[in-house]
């Protein structure tokens, strides 16, 4: 009888809140080993979801329009102010839809990145909207998706406040203003702070990528390199404080290639992230991050690499998994492209929205004089590539998927 009361006695303690404390399993690490729901290594094998929420100039084959903020102004000059709004609103809705993440998981992968602007949660004008809450409405959707498939999910800060790389993935100034900034810091931490709030319980998030390939070769190393792991500190300090679960990233200066910058882990939940392209796929160019995992007993990834041929890829590929390094592998689909896993055809008359991009347009004057005498010609190229975007309409790369381990069904 007394232990029948005793355990009623602890039941009382017991909340729902506690129970679904237990119930929930989070993606978390356990020394050089990020480990699953089901208390087993997780290795990550996925894609990035580029272009997506971050236009990228390549992936539109521009040239000098390279960031979000200097595509929309030349999209802008050929389809108006009203109409560039609906553009972005039915471009957003159809690159990336539940089509796209159900074959990823039927292909085989296990998890994505999803790549975002910090305006997304702000009221700053960016893709047609300035809605701070824009953000979680488009990401709660993918992680629904991503949810019902069983794929997990990193969220990635691509472009941060004031720029953190100084180059054109950061929809930035062309300088990294966020470690001289107190201001951009701030806001930087504060946007962290409610995404990590407003997913605190959701398990098919993995974890918050903080920045993307901070402090571009471009600039001198030792005048931003040793603001960054203290930003990474107050960011982790403030994301804490409202969830405890989930996995921070951290890329490495230079591109998120010089884990230098890195003292002693100053969290228990860390993943340290290399990105590499272009390199010979041998043992040599990743020793130094092996060599860092093993010093500090952490787990290290590679969250970006790819663009490149058939065998590459797959050369590559199986070298990370040899050393156990997950990876989600840049990018997931693109215009015209055989070095990715799909792809999607040049729409008719596009050839005259990139020779538009490329003239002078600098001033009025140069805009006026490089209108486009057939602007309807533009705007139908425009929409007709957003139609060619849908998943129904691109084709599986079926070497480079191969390659990667997965297949097309």
């Amino acid at each position: 009888m007394k232990k029948l009361i005793l355990i009623a006695f602890i039941g009382l303690f017991i909340t729902p809140a506690t129970l679904n404390a237990q119930i929930r399993k989070f993606i978390t690490v356990k020394g050089k080993e990020v480990i699953g729901t089901n208390n087993k290594p997780f290795l990550m094998r996925g894609t990035n979801l580029g272009n997506w929420l971050v236009p990228e100039g390549y992936m539109f084959k521009f040239k000098n329009v390279s960031s979000p903020r200097l595509i929309n102004q030349a999209l802008t000059e050929i389809l108006g102010p009203d109409d560039i709004k609906a553009f972005w609103k039915k471009y957003q809705d159809s690159y990336i839809t539940a089509a796209d993440i159900h074959f990823l998981k039927e292909a085989g992968m296990n998890s994505i990145r999803i790549p975002f602007n910090y305006r997304l949660f702000t009221a700053e004008s960016y893709m047609g909207q300035n809605n701070p809450n824009r953000g979680f409405e488009l990401l709660d959707r993918v992680i629904g998706w991503c949810k019902k498939e069983g794929l997990f999910v990193i969220l990635d800060m691509h472009c941060a406040p004031g720029g953190q790389t100084g180059d054109n993935i950061d929809d930035g100034d062309g300088y990294p203003f966020l470690f001289k900034s107190k201001a951009s810091q701030l806001l930087t931490i504060n946007i962290w702070h409610r995404i990590a709030a407003h997913y605190a319980g959701e398990t098919t998030v993995m974890g918050y990528d903080l920045l993307n390939e901070p402090i571009a070769t471009y600039f001198k190393a030792e005048d931003f390199n040793p603001y960054l792991e203290p930003l990474y500190k107050e960011i982790t300090r403030s994301i804490r404080m409202v969830d405890k679960n989930h996995i921070l990233f951290l890329g490495g200066a230079q591109w998120d290639s010089n884990f230098k910058v890195f003292g002693k882990p100053f969290d228990s939940k860390l993943v340290y992230q290399f990105h590499k392209y272009w390199t010979e796929p041998t043992q040599k160019v990743i020793q130094d991050y092996i060599d860092f995992r093993d010093k500090y007993n952490v787990p290290i990834y590679c969250g970006e690499t790819g663009e490149n041929k058939d065998e590459w890829i797959k050369t590559f590929k199986d070298l990370l998994e040899k050393n156990n390094i997950g990876w989600h592998y840049w990018p997931y689909k693109k215009l015209d492209n055989t070095a990715g896993i799909i792809t999607f055809d040049v729409p008719a008359g596009y050839d005259k929205v990139i020779e538009y991009t490329e003239k002078p347009r600098s001033t009025f004057e140069e805009i006026r004089k490089a209108a486009p005498e057939e602007r309807e010609q533009l705007v139908k190229a425009l929409y007709a590539f957003i139609n060619n975007s849908r998943f129904e309409n691109c084709h599986p790369n079926k070497g480079y998927v191969e390659a990667l381990g997965f297949k097309v069904k």
